[in-house]
């Protein structure tokens, strides 16, 4: 029987305040996406608000062209799954065995204080079952607690997109926060190389990555993880 993975894509598509539109990167989906694919699991696609997640526009431009872009680019059939994803208030733990968050700047202002994703998280991290974020999405796991009420993150070494990463794209005073700031006040051993290099650590059921190239890096450590 083929393993089933929920990958969770926010459903936030505004900057801040700029007028300009954000939500997941795509590179961030489609790599982990087609590991995933590839490797024959059952993948089932939810967002906050389920339906259609918006596309980071910036993440369309030819500078950020891969590999598996291109192929998601040509791929209907995923089109059409992402196009309808489930409300996330539908899904519960029980159904999978892994759970992954791509990136992109929207997640900043929705699943990181979303409290049915929180929940989701802390049940899947209880019933030992690897829990993947990249890059912006890591933000999801700041306020997961684990059983004794402690921060999840605390002691456990995490990566996710750095100060001066966000510097160089020049939206740090845009940003509700700073994932690589947040991530240490909670605790966590906050783990990150040069800028724009691919980099993902996995401590425990915390599989995590720095940037959009680190994005394949971390589904392949989950999927390692879930065939141990």
């Amino acid at each position: 029987m083929s393993k089933k993975i929920l990958m969770v894509l926010t459903s936030h598509d505004k900057l801040g305040d700029t007028g300009n539109k954000t939500g997941f990167w795509v590179e961030e989906f489609a790599a982990p996406y087609y590991v995933f694919k590839d490797a024959g699991l059952d993948i089932t696609l939810a967002s906050p608000l389920g339906g259609q997640p918006p596309i980071d526009p910036s993440s369309e431009m030819d500078d950020f062209v891969t590999e598996a872009t291109k192929r998601f680019d040509e791929d209907a059939e995923t089109k059409q799954q992402l196009a309808n994803t489930v409300a996330l208030s539908s899904v519960n733990e029980a159904d999978y065995d892994a759970i992954f968050y791509p990136g992109g700047h929207g997640p900043l202002w929705d699943l990181a204080t979303d409290a049915k994703s929180i929940k989701l998280i802390e049940d899947f991290l209880a019933a030992n079952k690897p829990v993947g974020a990249v890059c912006h999405a890591s933000a999801v796991l700041l306020d997961v607690k684990d059983s004794a009420g402690e921060f999840a993150v605390k002691g456990k070494a995490v990566s996710g997109f750095t100060n001066s990463e966000e510097a160089a794209v020049q939206l740090t005073d845009i940003v509700p926060f700073l994932v690589e700031d947040e991530l240490i006040k909670r605790g966590a051993d906050y783990q990150k190389v040069d800028d724009w290099n691919a980099f993902a650590v996995q401590d425990g059921l915390i599989i995590s990555g720095q940037n959009p190239a680190s994005s394949e890096l971390v589904a392949k450590k989950l999927l390692a993880h879930l065939n141990a």
